[in-house]
């Protein structure tokens, strides 16, 4: 069975769209429709009139798919795609929480579960967290679950208090910066861009600290033709598709297993037999729709 072919025909049977993340598989990357970071994903299923969508990704950016547009059929192929991050808070754990600081308010990085979001009082991205931090009124913040990205963000922010959620993205961890500093001495005409949730070390040697959209943006207007690339590789393959004069290195070769669990045949049983469906309460879609909405009105 040619898998592209049938893909391709369930596709269009079915009146559906493919759409993945910038870190998923070369070849799932190239079957989909669109490619790009998770919340410019969702918002682009919201765009479209197609009422199933294939979301090669992990978990929580199917949900927020689901809550952009929850009377669209959001398929997430393989159920065990999961985001470590994520996972380390839970809506509980995020009350608990906010009653030791019951004057704070709460952002809520878009990598956290649907009902993690409506605990917020706003979300953020990794490319709008220092605008949506800096944006948002009062003192104190919680800004959960990843600890690097609050760290950056309160970088920029003068006369308030960031209060991190000791969460962090295990695979942006291992990237250190003697790693990053070896290969700078080696390619000393390289441009270095740093994801925002590396450890602040690496960040401190970067060019640019940038979302994964931000990257691609960078690399296509930038007249350097060398960069080091600090996040997971999968990258690296739109990077050099678009840019096939330049060269691309990492400091290390990363791969985020939860990233790459989706295959080209999962994709194709989630369009024939219909799964694995995305299902949220409307109490959960409301109030998580509600802190998506509010970072639109900030940044």
């Amino acid at each position: 069975m040619d898998l592209l072919k049938e893909i391709k025909r369930l596709k269009e049977e079915k009146g559906a769209l493919i759409v993945a993340h910038n870190y998923q598989l070369p070849e799932v990357q190239d079957i989909a429709d669109f490619v790009g970071d998770s919340l410019e994903l969702s918002r682009k299923v919201s765009e479209m009139e197609n009422k199933m969508v294939v979301f090669c990704g992990v978990k929580f950016m199917a949900e927020t798919a689901k809550v952009l547009s929850p009377e669209k059929k959001i398929l997430l192929p393989r159920p065990d795609a999961i985001c470590p991050m994520a996972e380390m808070i839970s809506a509980e754990e995020l009350r608990d929480f906010k009653k030791r600081y019951p004057k704070a308010k709460v952002v809520a990085y878009v990598n956290t579960n649907a009902d993690v979001k409506a605990e917020a009082d706003v979300c953020c991205t990794s490319a709008n967290a220092v605008k949506v931090v800096k944006n948002i009124e009062g003192e104190e913040i919680i800004f959960v679950p990843d600890r690097n990205l609050a760290l950056w963000s309160a970088r920029f922010v003068n006369g308030k208090k960031i209060i991190p959620w000791e969460g962090f993205c295990y695979l942006h961890r291992r990237i250190n910066s003697e790693e990053v500093r070896k290969a700078k001495e080696i390619h000393p005409d390289a441009v270095v861009l740093a994801h925002p949730e590396c450890d602040p070390s690496v960040l401190d040697l970067a060019d640019a600290v940038l979302s994964t959209s931000q990257m691609l943006r960078y690399a296509r207007e930038s007249e350097a033709k060398k960069f080091i690339i600090c996040t997971e590789m999968g990258l690296l393959h739109r990077l050099k598709k678009e840019n096939p004069s330049k060269e691309f290195l990492v400091p290390r070769a990363l791969m985020c297993r939860n990233m790459k669990l989706t295959k080209l045949e999962d994709v194709y049983h989630s369009l024939l037999y219909e799964r694995y469906e995305i299902e949220l309460p409307q109490e959960i879609i409301s109030r998580s729709r509600r802190a998506l909405e509010r970072m639109l009105e900030l940044v």
